[in-house]
Order: C-alpha cells, then structure tokens, then sequence
C-alpha cells in the first residue's frame, strides 16, 4: 500500500498544519498531488489501464477546483502551496 495512515498523516501535518486538520485545502492539496504522482508513474508501466487513468483525471479535476477556491480566497497561500508542490499553473 503506497499510502500508509503515517504518509498521510505526515502530509497532512506537514502542508495542513497539524495531523488532525485533513480539512485543510493545502493538506487535501498536498494529498491529491502525492496521488498524482502515484498514478502518473503506475500508468507509465502500465498504458492499457483505462480506469486508471479515469481516476487520474477524475482526481485532476478535483485538485483544479480547490486550488480555484484556495486561489479566490487567499492568493498568498494558493501561491505558497503552488510553489511548494511544484505544480504548474
């Protein structure tokens, strides 16, 4: 299992704040993108995995919509969290 409770704990406690704050729109950030990648990297092994790829999309366009939210609410930490991730925009 590549997404263990002490990962995600430690992604949480790391963008979010604190371990128990996984509400947090940085930590779900943080936590979508460490699912990306995952993904992305599963599908350059296996290419025919059509469902995977669906939820990778799937998961894309969800990270999309928090990072707009985040991004009308508070521009400096959609900045932050977009720097610290590496994520292009």
């Amino acid at each position: 299992m590549y997404l263990t409770k002490e990962v995600k704990a430690k992604i949480f406690k790391k963008h979010g704040g604190e371990e128990k704050n996984t509400g947090s729109a940085e930590g779900q950030i943080a936590l979508f993108t460490h699912r990306i990648n995952h993904l992305t990297e599963h599908l350059k092994k296996n290419r025919k995995d059509f469902n995977t790829e669906r939820s990778l999309v799937k998961l894309v366009g969800k990270r999309k919509s928090l990072l707009d939210y985040l991004k009308k609410k508070d521009i400096t930490r959609y900045r932050a969290i977009i720097k610290e991730l590496g994520i292009r925009k």
